[in-house]
């Protein structure tokens, strides 16, 4: 244990400026989402810019183009929680029938097979498989998340839990911390999401939910 806070110390202390701007940004953009405020936006498009550069820096291709589907999603994100609330006072958090969750789980690994293999014969990248398998499936964790799907959060759970070993490995004990706190984060907004889907379901206007959830 000591050894790992030992790690994680000499990781702050050897951290860029820029990465503290983006450990600074990522953990205040998750908590805004876990609280569903709409600042989380803004400020998910600033931690992406600067993660992006930190990923492509590391040789981690695949997370680096990643951050350019992010910056588009939330964009996105904005605009629909913003235009498409109805009368609610916020977009209410829905879920999805089984079969657009089979299907999404299903597309992301497709993806994520494909990709790593494509990565594993043709870069340099260190964790091929690993580092897809964050990708493809942050891909389906974003689109449900900016649609405010209450599965978001148990797929940003396995995508963090996965990309903790691969960062303690890979970019260092600072990235991993990062993500733990992530992983933490995306726990509580699990726990967040489902309390407001229950009481939103008792104010919310029977009409504005069933558009949401066939959308």
């Amino acid at each position: 244990m000591n050894e790992i806070l030992e790690s994680i110390r000499e990781g702050f202390a050897q951290s860029r400026p820029l990465d503290l701007i983006n450990l600074v940004l990522g953990v205040t953009g998750v908590w805004l989402m876990t609280r569903r405020k709409l600042l989380a936006f803004p400020v998910g498009l600033a931690a992406v810019s600067v993660q992006g550069w930190l990923f492509w820096d590391s040789r981690f291709y695949a997370d680096a183009k990643l951050q350019v589907f992010f910056f588009v999603c939330l964009c996105y994100g904005w605009w629909h929680w913003t235009r498409h609330k109805g009368g609610a006072p916020e977009l209410p958090v829905t879920t999805l029938s089984w079969r657009a969750r089979l299907v999404g789980v299903g597309a992301a690994s497709a993806l994520w097979l494909a990709w790593g293999s494509w990565q594993a014969a043709h870069t340099d990248a260190p964790m091929p498989f690993r580092d897809t398998f964050i990708a493809s499936f942050s891909f389906l964790g974003q689109i449900w998340q900016v649609r405010k799907r209450l599965e978001n959060w148990p797929v940003w759970t396995a995508v963090n839990a996965v990309a903790i070993v691969s960062y303690w490995s890979g970019v260092g004990a600072f990235t991993a911390f990062l993500y733990a706190i992530f992983l933490v984060l995306g726990l509580s907004g699990w726990v967040a999401w489902t309390r407001a889907m229950k009481t939103q379901a008792k104010s919310v206007p029977a009409g504005v939910a069933r558009a949401e959830a066939s959308a």
